[in-house]
């Protein structure tokens, strides 16, 4: 077998600075790709030891049999699905993320997004949009009265209960046992009949697959409370909400979480609703993007001699 003259960095489109991750990787070259599916002209893919990935892509055994000697797999923020991990660490690959720098950016947008669906504004755009006037219908209880649930404590979770804290009556974490002692807390079970608004910043998991569904929308009910996602999408049964919005049964859904290939599952706007869907832009602020490339650089620039299995995540 011929060993490649030089390493390789591959980068999935829109992941990291291509410019800035080469200055740090002398002697590599570094490449983009739109995907790693087996359409995508990877030249080169046994000479790939360090992948740039973001959300929304997948990698399991097909791309990794693909990618021969891949040492390394940088995702430049929090998500970790569509990431085969079992796989990934039976391969001895390490795995490398960094949640901190885009927290506060996904609770400024979990903040846009409640006072939004509060005040009824996507209700009444929409409704404006089908040349009906809804002024009566964006009748709405004050902010500051509402009991407000987050459903994660990670990065996010935490700030985005920072981020709410003046704005609402309480708020309370969905009970673990990670969260760290005197974060307030109520138990699951018990949030959907206390809180008006829920923020779901839950990864997608076995145990939180469709966590938002029938179960959980017929508990919350008689609160018709606004559901805000900055989760994973996949933690949302998508249709059964969008049926309690039309029943009355949700106040407001809004989903930052939707990349290209959630597209299809998204409603037709048929009828006027209190629903804000944004494209995965939580983290899509210049701070962010500036400080996630300089850490992947710089990570990457540590790594080009690594060896080992094992995961690492930003502090």
């Amino acid at each position: 077998m011929v060993t490649p003259r030089r390493p390789v960095a591959l980068v999935l489109t829109g992941a990291a600075d291509t410019r800035l991750l080469a200055q740090a990787l002398p002697g590599w070259t570094v490449r983009a790709t739109d995907s790693l599916d087996g359409t995508a002209d990877i030249a080169d893919p046994a000479a790939v030891r360090i992948l740039v990935v973001r959300s929304g892509v997948e990698v399991g055994p097909g791309e990794l049999d693909r990618l021969p000697r891949l040492a390394d797999i940088i995702r430049a923020g929090s998500g970790l699905d569509g990431l085969d991990l079992g796989v990934i660490a039976a391969r001895g690959i390490r795995v490398h993320r960094n949640p901190v720098p885009a927290a506060d950016a996904v609770a400024e947008w979990a903040l846009a997004a409640t006072l939004s669906l509060a005040r009824r504004i996507p209700l009444g755009h929409a409704a404006l949009s089908a040349q009906t006037h809804l002024k009566a219908g964006c009748l709405t209880m004050p902010l500051t009265s509402a009991r407000v649930a987050i459903w994660g404590a990670g990065p996010v979770g935490r700030a985005t209960a920072r981020a709410l804290t003046g704005h609402a009556a309480e708020i309370a974490y969905a009970q673990q046992a990670s969260i760290e002692p005197g974060l307030p807390q109520i138990p699951a079970d018990e949030l959907p009949g206390w809180a008006d608004i829920h923020i779901n910043a839950l990864p997608h998991t076995s145990t939180t697959h469709r966590a938002f569904g029938p179960a959980f929308l017929t508990a919350a009910q008689p609160r018709r409370p606004l559901l805000v996602v900055v989760g994973r999408l996949a933690t949302v049964d998508l249709p059964a909400c969008v049926e309690a919005l039309d029943n009355d049964a949700l106040g407001g859904l809004a989903l930052d979480p939707v990349d290209r290939q959630h597209m299809a599952l998204l409603p037709r706007p048929t009828v006027p609703r209190n629903l804000l869907v944004t494209p995965h832009i939580g983290a899509q602020r210049t701070d962010v993007r500036t400080a996630l490339d300089q850490w992947v650089a710089d990570l990457a620039a540590t790594l080009a001699d690594a060896s080992g299995p094992g995961m690492r995540e930003a502090a």
